[in-house]
């Protein structure tokens, strides 16, 4: 029996009262490509940040060839035995391909001077040595980004290292490139590098791995040759067997002869992160937006709040174009927005409730630009009552409030205008279950109340509350699921599986 290269045992993690694995385990062959899959939150993160030595389990094990793993303190040891490879790349844009594959460890000359030659020479060495068909004196930000990826595949293999892990490579690729990063990986491969790969799309993993482990819910769940594992079966194991027969909620769809709210058209993103969107919403029609973290579905609903300029087509709102990359011009529009992250983007921590909750509607609490003490605690009062936001008043500093009330006051910020068009990007996240349904209360009145809403989330109780489900992969839309959708079935759409 030979050792595994890598094997983690019973990895329990904590961050605070958040357990974010609590049964990891991971056996990874020399030589293969392995893939670890799962939904967002299942702990694939986590696990990765303990494999690379960037956190120390509270419980388990970690080995390398059937050695312990280094201490954390020792990160030469570390880049000898493992290496990520990010989404976003780790090289610095401006230096050469051959400043970045020796940064930090410059062959020197006579003076401790740095030898340009030599590093040149063994730049030019070291990529030919694993096929990595870049100049050493390219400037890397230059370089396509496969091609950035390879550079940093190079330098982790310079310190010996024979495990890479490749975080959500082909998020950035298209189709092309993806095939020629699988072909490199596959050389690679057969050179003794052992690849952990990570992917929100499964077709990927039935291309170029051998093997796949699913975490979900923080624990592992299976690893098995995927050649042996039905995409249907896989679903379901990322789904879990006691969801995957669950239904969203059929409720009448908005009557057909119902107002056009939102028209979007042939909308394309800077980047193409989107390309070619069409999206329409009816009046009183919730629509969900659905995909993995690259497919695009943040930037498209942030787009639509004013936050950037799309490079093609145009949105109307009631008829009226809407305007871009102008999130005070998109209020007076008529779109309210619960952007992605409450801390950075929804909420000034040193202000109050009451300030946080009515700062976009200043035109209502008083005349020629003065806001009007009364008026605002009065309106204040009436947002914390709609919102059931458990507080001690309008006065009550923000920042005191529990991350669910606190959801709620970002909320309560986004109805006080009456918008016709809501934006809510993960507006569950992070909130405990009262709170989650005490905000999705919101969507159905909001619904009544005749706005088009689109919920962009990961949370599939978030979609739920959705007439139709759109999902987005590689930021087009693929596939449309009426209210009554299997989870599997939008797993697999997520995912990219094609279950038939």
């Amino acid at each position: 029996m030979t050792r595994p290269l890598v094997a983690a045992e019973g990895i329990v993690k904590r961050y605070g009262p958040t357990v974010a694995l609590r049964d990891g385990r991971l056996t990874v062959e020399t030589g293969e490509s392995h893939a670890l899959v799962g939904r967002n939150g299942a702990g694939k993160s986590t696990l990765v940040s303990i494999l690379t030595g960037l956190h120390t389990p509270d419980a388990g094990t970690v080995s390398f060839d059937g050695e312990a793993a280094p201490p954390l303190s020792d990160r030469d040891a570390w880049r000898r035995k493992v290496a990520c490879v990010y989404q976003k790349p780790t090289v610095v844009p401006g230096l050469t391909v051959a400043e970045n594959l020796f940064i930090n460890r410059q062959p020197t000359g006579r003076g401790g001077l740095i030898s340009w030659r030599r590093m040149q020479a063994q730049a030019a060495e070291l990529l030919d040595t694993w096929d990595v068909r870049v100049a050493p004196d390219a400037i890397t930000a230059e370089l396509k980004v496969e091609d950035r990826q390879l550079v940093e595949i190079a330098r982790a293999l310079s310190f010996g290292a024979r495990f890479i892990v490749l975080d959500e490579p082909t998020a950035q690729l298209d189709n092309r490139e993806i095939e020629r990063l699988f072909d490199r990986m596959r050389g690679l491969q057969e050179s003794g590098v052992t690849f952990l790969f990570i992917s929100h799309h499964l077709q990927e993993v039935y291309e170029v791995c051998q093997t796949v482990t699913v975490l979900r819910d923080a624990r592992w769940i299976t690893t098995a040759p995927v050649a042996d594992l039905p995409r249907g079966a896989l679903v379901e194991a990322m789904a879990g067997e006691e969801v995957a027969e669950r239904e969203a909620v059929a409720r009448p769809a908005p009557p057909a002869d119902a107002p056009l709210r939102l028209d979007v058209r042939g909308l394309t993103g800077v980047g193409d992160v989107f390309e070619d969107v069409d999206l329409t919403i009816r009046r009183g029609e919730v629509v969900g937006l659905a995909g993995s973290s690259g497919s695009g579905k943040i930037e498209l609903a942030e787009s639509l709040a004013g936050l950037h300029t799309p490079t093609g087509g145009q949105a109307e709102l009631d008829g009226a174009r809407l305007p871009f990359g102008d999130v005070s011009a998109a209020l007076r529009a008529g779109v309210g927005c619960v952007p992605r992250d409450r801390h950075e983007q929804g909420l000034v921590s040193g202000m109050t409730i009451g300030d946080n909750a009515t700062m976009s509607v200043p035109d209502r609490l008083g005349r020629y630009g003065l806001v009007g003490t009364t008026a605002k605690r009065s309106f204040a009062r009436d947002l914390i009552q709609r919102l059931d936001i458990h507080a001690e008043g309008p006065e009550q500093p923000v920042s005191d409030l529990s991350g669910g009330n606190a959801q709620k006051v970002v909320m309560a910020r986004a109805l006080a205008s009456d918008p016709r068009l809501l934006v809510l990007i993960n507006p569950t996240a992070g909130v405990d279950v009262k709170s989650k349904e005490s905000l999705l209360a919101r969507v159905d009145s909001a619904r009544d109340d005749g706005t088009a809403v689109l919920v962009v989330s990961d949370e599939l109780d978030d979609l739920r509350r959705c007439d139709r489900v759109l999902v987005l992969f590689h930021g087009r839309v693929v596939a449309e699921h009426p209210a009554g959708w299997h989870d599997h079935q939008l797993i697999a759409s997520i995912e990219g599986v094609d279950r038939g």
